[in-house]
């Protein structure tokens, strides 16, 4: 299948990216490159391609996950409940294909305040000018 695609293609995934986006897993804290990436541009979803985040709604949360205030668009995620942890949280994943992105907190900086804590395997960064 092709970027534009809604259907995931796995093909190019390595194992970790398919057991993140398909089987709701986490990457180590502090183990992707993106956690640290600080150039202008783009998060988009390593699946499919949609464009989920921008580098200006991205801050160190110190949490060790590429975290962000607010995602590219109201469209760009879904959300669903997960109690997995014997705790409430809410998993966020990508809206166009429904690869599995990570959780959204409350305990986020302004204005939002909120903290989308976001794998980084499961992410594409396109540097360059922030697109609106």
């Amino acid at each position: 299948m092709s970027k534009d695609s809604k259907a995931p293609d796995a093909a190019d995934l390595t194992d970790e990216q398919k057991a993140i986006a398909f089987e709701e897993a986490t990457e180590a804290p502090f183990s992707h490159p993106l956690n640290a990436e600080k150039r202008s541009g783009e998060y988009k979803c390593a699946v499919c391609g949609a464009p989920l985040f921008s580098s200006g709604d991205k801050y160190d949360s110190g949490s060790g996950w590429p975290s962000f205030t607010k995602p590219k668009s109201d469209e760009a995620l879904g959300s669903k409940t997960d109690r997995k942890l014997m705790r409430t949280r809410t998993e966020v994943h990508c809206a166009n294909c429904g690869a599995h992105m990570g959780h959204v907190f409350d305990d986020g900086p302004g204005p939002t305040g909120q903290r989308f804590c976001i794998n980084g395997s499961v992410l594409d960064f396109e540097p360059g000018e922030i697109p609106e």
